[in-house]
Formats: structure tokens, C-alpha cells, sequence
């Protein structure tokens, strides 16, 4: 029997084609820099849940570098300054608890079964983060995506920007920013692909409204 590890690889060689990571590198590099890395201190412990071909994880500057991923060739893709846990997101705190300044995942929530899941995952970020650790979410908004948000095969729970939020405050955490409108889709959609016109796109919030799909929320552990 195929494990899940070892599926999500064979399901991402498929969604990914290897001729498309560095593209995909180099726009996730444009947006660490030139937006992400606000939220995130130089000296930072940085916990990359679900960290895939690292494109996060890999550029954006921390003290130290975490990713946990269930696919088994994850480590594969990640710089040598990067610690990787080969991990189930529900066992979070086993890797790291009460130590992370930032927790971030992206277009990763989707894929969870069902709220119970979202709600243990919640618990395991709040107990991996220190006090005042924030939480960077990016994911596919239900709101402005009714039916292609269930073109991917591993899509399972539904969330806008609103859901999420209150899902966050009934664990305790605080909401700093909740942007509903910020990147595309996908990077196969509207948004640009050139580092240029992905660093023009960013200082343009008025083209978030107009081609964002996804939002982008920071939630804090008081």
C-alpha cells in the first residue's frame, strides 16, 4: 500500500512539472522579500508547516530555518540551512513547541479532512510558537473561488478569509491582518510571473482586488 508521504510526491510531480520550479522559486523569492519578510525578524525562528519544494522556507532570511512535510522527497528540495522533519502537521509540537517566532503555511488548511482536523492543527501551532509567535496564513479564498477551489484533487475543507478567522479566535489567537483579496490561484493564473512584475504587483494593493484570490491573514499567540 502506498503511503501518504509518498503519494502527495507522485500527486505534486503531477500538479508541478519540474520545468516549473524554478519559475515558481523565483516569484516566491520576489514575494519573501519584498513582502513576507515584514513579518519576519532576521533572528527568527521560522516553522514552515507543509514546506513542499521550499520555495518559502529556502528565501526567506531567519535566524533558523524549520520545514515539516509528510512528502518524502521534501528534503530533497530544501537549502542546507533548513532542519527537516519529516512530519505529520497534527504532530507539530513534536518538532517544535513553545520555541517558533513564525509558523507559516501556504495553500496548505484546504487540504486538511475537516474542521476537527483545522482545530488539533490550530492547537499544534499555538503550542509550537512562543508568546507574541505569529501565525502567516496564505489559501485559497471560498469566497472568490466557488467552483475552481474543487479543481484540485486534495482540496477537502472549505474557507474564506472570514471562517478562518473566527476558526483562529476560538483558539485564542489574536488577528493583526486579514487581507481577503491577495494572491492569485494559482501560479499557472493571472498573477505575473516576471520578479519584476511580481514586485510591481505587490506595491500595487488596488491589482490585489482586481487578481487576488487568495488571502493572507497573521494571527498572533498573545
Amino acid at each position: 500500500m502506498m503511503s501518504e508521504g509518498t503519494q502527495l510526491s507522485n500527486l505534486y510531480k503531477i500538479r508541478f512539472p519540474e520545468q516549473m520550479l524554478a519559475a515558481k522559486n523565483a516569484i516566491w523569492k520576489t514575494i519573501c522579500k519584498h513582502f513576507l519578510e515584514r513579518f519576519v525578524k532576521p533572528s527568527d525562528v521560522v516553522l514552515d508547516v507543509a514546506c513542499g519544494y521550499g520555495e518559502f522556507i529556502n528565501n526567506i532570511e531567519a535566524g533558523k530555518k524549520i520545514g515539516v512535510d509528510l512528502n518524502t522527497e521534501a528534503h530533497t528540495f530544501l537549502d542546507s540551512d533548513v532542519e527537516f522533519h519529516e512530519c505529520n502537521a497534527l504532530n507539530l509540537s513534536s518538532v517544535v513547541r513553545d520555541r517558533a517566532d513564525v509558523v507559516f503555511t501556504s495553500n496548505f488548511l484546504e487540504h486538511l479532512p475537516d474542521k476537527k482536523s483545522l482545530d488539533a492543527f490550530l492547537d499544534q501551532v499555538m503550542l509550537a510558537l512562543k508568546s507574541g509567535g505569529r501565525y502567516l496564513i496564505l489559501g485559497p479564498n471560498l469566497r472568490y473561488l466557488p467552483g475552481q477551489y474543487w479543481d484540485f484533487y486534495d482540496h477537502h475543507l472549505a474557507l474564506t478569509h472570514l471562517s478562518l478567522s473566527e476558526a483562529l479566535k476560538l483558539k485564542g489567537f489574536k488577528v493583526d491582518v486579514c487581507i481577503d483579496r491577495f494572491l492569485s490561484y494559482t501560479t499557472q493564473g493571472a498573477l505575473p510571473t516576471h520578479p519584476g512584475l511580481v514586485w510591481l504587483y505587490l506595491k500595487i494593493p488596488f491589482a490585489w482586488r482586481l487578481l487576488g484570490k487568495q488571502f493572507f491573514i497573521v494571527a498572533r499567540k498573545p
